[in-house]
């Protein structure tokens, strides 16, 4: 399914707009139903009154948000949200390669998500036959999303057809590997919850700050406008299946 989301990705041609629509709505759906829920569940203790997996998905958003600043990345300013765009054609020397990092490093941290769903099978499995199915199905639904998005993500920031294409195999190698890894050892709850909403956060910002501007500034369409939701629709849609209403 890993595969299949990247496939689906690469074959878009001059439908980028909407491909980028889809996967900004496909990433906020996971945020909202899939990612703070259960990093809240996981980790529900709070700090001066607030979850700690809420300040971490601030320090995500923030801290990804702080790095892209200081990178020079946006060059523009709020007015020129129209002519907003990341083509790598428009970026020179070393901004450029750490444009392209930030690419790398967002697909990075979808495998590393997706191998946390892997670690998540494994677990529930330990748990009963019934709840690692469950859990499985979950996982292999909304797994065609994050090759979708890995794909998307890597090539958006300037990288070539080759890194995307790595980080998309890895991306569908990684629940495996995570399910392998809880015949070794467990993570700590709390541990797991606090990444979970620190990713909420990286997520976010980059689907708000860059995939939307970038899908609505070529073409400014109500069909762009409409694959977000239906990608925010179709992830209420898995989630909900998962939990069985």
């Amino acid at each position: 399914m890993t595969l299949l989301g990247g496939l689906v990705a690469q074959r878009t041609g001059d439908r980028r707009h909407l491909v980028l629509g889809l996967a900004a709505g496909l990433m906020l759906g996971v945020v909202a139903f899939d990612l703070l829920p259960e990093s809240i569940e996981q980790a529900p203790q709070e700090l001066h009154g607030v979850p700690r997996t809420l300040l971490m998905f601030a320090a995500g958003f923030l801290g990804i948000h702080v790095v892209e600043r200081a990178v020079a990345i946006h060059r523009g300013h709020e007015g020129e949200y129209a002519a907003h765009s990341h083509g790598h054609r428009h970026a020179h020397g070393g901004a450029r390669h750490r444009e392209q990092g930030v690419g790398l490093a967002a697909a990075s941290a979808l495998v590393l998500h997706s191998a946390m769903d892997g670690f998540a099978i494994g677990a529930a499995f330990q748990a009963g036959t019934t709840v690692g199915t469950a859990v499985a199905i979950a996982v292999v639904a909304h797994d065609f999303a994050d090759g979708f998005n890995t794909y998307t993500l890597t090539r958006l920031y300037g990288n070539n057809r080759r890194r995307a294409l790595t980080l998309l195999v890895a991306d569908a190698c990684a629940p495996v590997a995570g399910a392998a890894v809880t015949l070794l050892f467990t993570i700590p709850g709390q541990l797991l919850g606090l990444y979970l909403g620190f990713f909420a956060g990286f997520l976010m910002y980059l689907a708000t700050s860059d995939i939307l501007p970038e899908a609505h500034s070529p073409h400014p369409s109500k069909g762009t406008l409409l694959c977000t939701l239906l990608g925010v629709a179709f992830m209420w849609l898995v989630v909900g299946l998962a939990h069985g209403h």
